[in-house]
Parts: structure tokens; sequence; C-alpha cells
């Protein structure tokens, strides 16, 4: 059986992002899923000089010995104003210095939602640039546009949208 970590890009305690990655998740098959929540991973903002006076926080190479321990990765990003949350954005900081290919070749589908009709677009089209720099293995890419309007009870309910979803992950678990 294959380990796939699923988490979002966000610290919001009711995270869309997260209900997407975790709905996701469950819809891989063969593979058993660890959900990650960025609240316990607390870091210090990045900082050079913080780094060269006490080096790589543990909580920034737990984060990375779960993507090492794993065979792929569902990532959901959060997107604020139209980029990473900060939170995201610093943990991508610290794992780049603790690993600068921190992505590890691993199979990656990435994912965005919003409540707005973009669903994420934003922050997906800079992943998909940034994240290959990374060494990351993006085999799928999903947008859920208009959250509250598609997903309710744990699931996407567009059975449109939904089907879209279930065609990446099949591309996602070939990839596994």
């Amino acid at each position: 059986m294959k380990n796939i970590l699923a988490f979002a890009g966000s610290n919001s305690s009711d995270s869309i992002n997260k209900q997407l990655s975790i709905y996701t998740a469950s819809l891989v098959e063969g593979a058993k899923a660890t959900i990650l929540d960025l609240n316990d991973f607390d870091l210090p903002i990045y900082s050079k000089d913080l780094e060269a006076e006490k080096g790589i926080p543990e909580n920034a190479t737990k984060f990375l010995d779960h993507i090492k321990q794993s065979d792929g990765i569902v990532l959901s990003l959060a997107e604020n104003n139209g980029a990473y949350s900060a939170v995201f954005k610093n943990l991508f900081d610290w794992l780049s210095r603790a690993e600068q290919k921190n992505w590890l070749g691993k199979p990656m589908l990435l994912m965005a939602t919003s409540p707005g009709a973009r669903g994420g677009q934003s922050v997906l089209q800079m992943a998909e640039d940034r994240f290959p720099r990374h060494n990351a293995n993006i085999v799928g890419k999903f947008s859920l546009p208009s959250f509250n309007d598609n997903f309710s009870d744990g699931k996407i309910i567009n059975d449109d949208l939904n089907n879209e979803l279930k065609e990446e992950v099949k591309q996602f678990e070939k990839s596994l």
C-alpha cells in the first residue's frame, strides 16, 4: 500500500482547502493518507540571520520527514491576495533551506479552492511555475471554484467538477 501526504497551505481552523485535500485523499485507491495540519508545525518567520543563529527549526525537519516518507503529495493551496498564504510561504521557505529540492520528486496533485469563481487559480499558476524548481513532480492539477456552492457534507456536489477531480486523482494514482 502506498503512503500519501495530504495537507492544505492554510492554518485556518475551518480551512476549505483542508476540506478539499481530505476529500481528495479519500478518493485515492490503494493508499493510506496522512493528513497534516500546518498548525501542528509552528515555525518562526524565516530570516537568514535566524537560520545562521539557530539553524533549521525542528518543525521544518519534521515536515520534511513526512514528505520523505510519502509516496505522493496531495496539496490544496489557500490563496491570499493572489499568492500563497503567509503560513505556507514561511513553511516553504524553511523547507527549501533544509533541502533545496524539498518536494523530492514525489508525485503531486496540486489543487486550490476559494469562495470565488476563480477557485485559487492565481496561486495554482504561481505554484505550477515555482514548485518544479524545487523538484516537484506535478502530475495533476485541480481548481474548485465557488467552494460554498460546490462542496457540502465533505464532498464535491457538482458532478462535472467531481468527475474532473476524479480524472486528476486517476493520474495521481498511476504515478504512485
